[in-house]
């Protein structure tokens, strides 16, 4: 376990001022001016779940490391194995490691790849739920509890029931109703639900028929089970047509997001193999979400993934990159700031090309 270790996050887009290992020092002195620098540099982040608690920003990454795993199209070389909980005070401030909150080999019922994770407060204790690989293969969604956002976390010891696929984002309302996002295509297993019975060789709709969505249900009050069935969220065009499965600029791949804005649900999520960052607003947490746009053009690296907070008055999108290591699963998280217009859409921010 690391213990606590501070570092200088760089102010947005400025030369980052130095690293603790290696291994990101001449690459960053090096690398082409991007939106903004890795938060840290000594262990390799990604998928970044930002959140505020007691004024303090906490941020629940997957932690990447070089498994020596084949790459393919369904993420078996992304075999992550525990995650670390990274804190700040402000935007630009130092970061603190606060070290392994939760390690796969406590995790009784788990099998390989601990992917993005989210956190959540409720209670008197905060909860972190986790994907990961059961012991036959399948995703499931954990969960592991904690009195401090830092941890270290202690898991259930079976999965969430009627949980499936990746991602969690989960998402507490105004009413203090708490929902869960989950999905994700290709490696995700979304695909391999469609009949809602496991079907390990299920497949995407065709081209011209309405794209998976991704799901959604209340948890219980004591945030350790889902409260209803899963349900599919409609993603929709401006037409109210649903976007179809053909349409890989605009339909829903992975990695959910939601935050609300006046009033306005905000569902946000990457496109996968195109790697935009979109969004969708509704009037519900169930949906159906419109589509509105792109949030962040294709960084570098082939997987994009992000969170969005309020903080101090300001929106803050978190995401990822590879610009230490320039290979797809290591990557490094950073955050930047984000501009509403006064109808409450984003202004797209466009990630600068090398």
């Amino acid at each position: 376990m690391i213990g606590k270790i501070n570092y200088i996050v760089p102010a947005l887009g400025l030369t980052l001022l130095g690293t603790v290992s290696g291994f990101g020092q001449q690459r960053a002195e090096t690398a082409p001016k991007l939106l903004s620098k890795p938060l840290v540099s000594h262990i390799y982040t990604a998928d970044p779940s930002a959140h505020v608690f007691n004024g303090r920003i906490y941020i629940y990454p997957s932690h990447d490391y070089e498994a020596g795993v084949p790459e393919d199209d369904l993420g078996s070389h992304f075999a992550m194995r525990d995650y670390h909980v990274l804190s700040m005070d402000r935007i630009n401030g130092k970061v603190t490691d606060h070290g392994v909150a939760l390690d796969i080999k406590n995790i009784p019922w788990a099998g390989k790849q601990l992917w993005a994770p989210d956190a959540a407060y409720k209670n008197g204790t905060y909860y972190l739920y986790f994907p990961v690989k059961d012991k036959q293969g399948v995703f499931r969604i954990g969960v592991a509890t904690s009195k401090s956002p830092t941890g270290p976390f202690k898991a259930e010891s079976a999965p969430m029931k009627g949980s499936l696929s990746i991602d969690p984002a989960v998402f507490t309302d105004t009413d203090g109703q708490t929902y869960m996002y989950i999905g994700g295509i290709w490696g995700g297993q979304l695909q391999r639900w469609r009949s809602g019975q496991y079907n390990p060789n299920g497949k995407e709709p065709a081209t011209n028929e309405p794209a998976l969505g991704p799901k959604v249900a209340r948890l219980s009050k004591n945030m350790l089970q889902f409260d209803e069935p899963v349900k599919e969220i409609k993603i929709l065009d401006k037409a109210g047509k649903p976007l179809l499965a053909g349409d890989n600029k605009r339909r829903f791949f992975e990695g959910g997001w939601m935050h609300k804005y006046k009033d306005k649900y905000y569902f946000s999520y990457s496109t996968g193999d195109t790697h935009f960052l979109a969004y969708a607003t509704g009037t519900s947490p169930y949906g159906p979400f419109t589509y509105q746009g792109v949030i962040l053009t294709p960084v570098q690296g082939w997987t994009t993934h992000h969170s969005i907070i309020e903080f101090n008055g300001k929106w803050y999108l978190f995401y990822h990159d590879t610009e230490l290591s320039g290979k797809t699963h290591l990557r490094n998280v950073k955050v930047t700031e984000l501009t509403r217009k006064p109808d409450g859409s984003f202004v797209t921010i466009n990630y600068p090309a090398k």
